[in-house]
């Protein structure tokens, strides 16, 4: 569990550090027979930095409430 919540807390950081993703899709602007004509059309996913940090939060819960192994024998 220690492991989850670590790579739980990388991912919230690295969404905290970047705030957006842009996409790119080509949209069709005419076409008549054999002649088209497209463009590029950016497209853009955007989130709060404080979606990072709860993220992490949680992760940093997870890591420290993992309880250790105990080695019993018998």
């Amino acid at each position: 569990m220690k492991i989850t919540g670590i790579i739980i807390v990388f991912a919230g950081l690295g969404l905290t550090l970047f705030t957006a993703f842009s996409d790119f899709f080509k949209e069709k602007i005419f076409k008549a027979g054999s002649i088209e004509i497209t463009r590029i059309q950016p497209h853009y996913f955007n989130w709060p930095p404080f979606i990072g940090i709860a993220i992490m939060v949680v992760g940093l819960l997870i890591f420290f409430q993992a309880k250790k192994k105990k080695n019993r024998l018998g």
